[in-house]
C-alpha cells in the first residue's frame, strides 16, 4: 500500500473515530434517560456488568503480559476479547438504566466523598478512553508498531482504571440497591 493511500485511509479511520467517539458517549446520555414503559426492571444486571469489568481488567493485564512476551497473536485477541467485554458491559448498562431507577448512594461522611471522586472520575474517563482504545486498536490492526506502543503507554492505564473503578463502584452501591 502506498503511502498516500494509507494517509487517506488513516484520515478515513480517524473521521469514524471521532464520530464514534462522539456518538457513544451522546447515545448512552440520551438512553441513559428513557425509560422503556411497563418493563421488568433489569435488576439482575448489576453484578454482571459489574464481572464484565472485573474481566476486562484481568483480560487487559493478561493483554499487557502477553506482549511483554512478545506473543503478538495472543495480545490481539485479549486486545479484541476486551473490547467485546467493553461493548458487552455497555450495552448491558444501558438496558439496565432503561429498565430501571438509578440507585442512590447511601453511605454517609467521608465514604460519599469517596464513592463520588471514585464514580465521577470513572464516568469522565470512560468517555476520554474511547477514542484512544480506538485509536490503539486500530494501529495495532494497521501493523504501526511504535505508534501502537505509544499510545497503549496512555490507553492501557485509562482503560485499566475505568474498568477497576467500575467494580469498585459496583461494590460500594450494591447494598442500596432495591
Amino acid at each position: 500500500m502506498s503511502n498516500s493511500s494509507m494517509m487517506l485511509n488513516e484520515k478515513k479511520y480517524n473521521r469514524l473515530i471521532i464520530v464514534l467517539s462522539v456518538l457513544i458517549p451522546v447515545v448512552v446520555a440520551i438512553l441513559f434517560g428513557v425509560k422503556i414503559p411497563n418493563v421488568e426492571p433489569l435488576s439482575f444486571l448489576p453484578p454482571i456488568y459489574a464481572s464484565i469489568n472485573a474481566l476486562t481488567a484481568l483480560v487487559l493485564v493478561l493483554a499487557f503480559l502477553a506482549i511483554r512476551k512478545k506473543n503478538v497473536k495472543l495480545h490481539k485477541q485479549l486486545m479484541i476479547f476486551a473490547i467485546v467485554l467493553s461493548t458487552s458491559f455497555l450495552v448491558m448498562y444501558v438496558a439496565y438504566h432503561m429498565t430501571s431507577d438509578s440507585t442512590k448512594f447511601g453511605g454517609k461522611g467521608l465514604i460519599k466523598y469517596v464513592y463520588y471522586f471514585i464514580l465521577i472520575s470513572h464516568i469522565i474517563l470512560s468517555i476520554v478512553v474511547i477514542p484512544f482504545v480506538l485509536i490503539t486498536f486500530l494501529r495495532g490492526l494497521t501493523n504501526q508498531v511504535e505508534r501502537h506502543k505509544k499510545i497503549a503507554k496512555i490507553t492501557f492505564p485509562l482503560w485499566l482504571y475505568v474498568a477497576v473503578t467500575g467494580v469498585i463502584v459496583y461494590i460500594m452501591i450494591s447494598p442500596y440497591y432495591v
